[in-house]
């Protein structure tokens, strides 16, 4: 999460002695502990309490249903696969359509 190496640390504990002192450190870092370990606490329960109170199983399903509704996977739903026990049937070309422009314009 913090990237802060030794030095780093070295300083930040320095500066706490710096502005606490020796007598009055050891009270603050309790202090510091007890609060960060509430605020974890009161997270992780706002956040149990956010998914309880959402139900993501129902959000799950009607996104399932809205990738059924993709063209690809409707199309293929409808068609049905070819037989090879019967013959597939000629295809017969169209007649020659009278194009509407001229092959032999220059």
């Amino acid at each position: 999460m913090f990237d802060i190496g030794l030095g780093e640390l070295l300083v930040l504990g320095l500066l706490a002695l710096l502005v606490f002192g020796p007598d009055r450190l050891p009270s603050a870092a309790s202090s510091a502990g007890k609060f960060v370990a509430r605020a974890r606490e009161t997270l992780g329960q706002a956040r149990a309490q956010i998914s309880q109170s959402s139900d993501l199983g129902s959000v799950g399903d009607d996104l399932k249903s809205l990738a059924d509704l993709h063209p690809k996977r409707m199309l293929s739903s409808l068609t049905e696969p070819v037989s090879e026990s019967r013959p597939a049937a000629p295809k017969e070309n169209p007649p020659p359509s009278s194009s509407p422009v001229d092959p032999n314009a220059t």
